[in-house]
């Protein structure tokens, strides 16, 4: 809490803030931060190896392996979601199951557990896409205005 603040608090709440300050449990930022960028490494490590799968025994080329790698890993994580291991994962690696591709995966299918006792169409369907919602539409909104960006330096810078 700012100085400033701090000083305009009662006596009181001035004393249970510093009680605060000295019992609050002071987290591992360092170790946290490195058992998610090896967990986020390793997801990535996976999608690599999924790949070169689909280069080396389904004839994609370099250009277009992401979409089935994408969808694979995906719905791997969806699998691990409703089986509750990958919140294990979650719990333990923080971001770095957040990051990639899975994270979008895991907050799609939990709202779906989530309210699934709603029924099909009004539980499922209609929750579902609540937290992934706003990923899609600032990631299309976001492409929307590359794609504008690029088409008028086009147009106008001769590229």
């Amino acid at each position: 809490m700012a100085d400033n603040k701090k000083k305009n608090l009662p006596p009181n709440a001035q004393k249970y803030q510093a009680f605060q300050q000295d019992r609050e449990i002071k987290r591992p930022l360092l170790k946290n931060c490195i058992k998610a960028f090896f967990v986020g490494g390793f997801i990535c490590f996976i999608g690599q190896i999924i790949s070169t799968i689909y280069i080396y025994f389904f004839d994609f080329t370099e250009q277009t392996v992401g979409n089935p790698t994408v969808a694979t890993l995906i719905f791997i994580t969806m699998l691990l979601t409703g089986f509750g291991i990958y919140d294990r994962i979650g719990q333990f690696a923080g971001a770095g199951s957040a990051v990639p591709v899975t994270g979008f995966g895991n907050a799609v299918i939990s709202a779906a557990i989530e309210h699934r006792t709603e029924g099909f169409v009004l539980g499922v369907g209609g929750n579902m896409f609540k937290l992934a919602g706003s990923v899609i539409l600032f990631g299309v909104f976001s492409a929307f205005v590359i794609a504008l960006i690029k088409t008028i330096l086009i147009q106008w810078g001769g590229l």
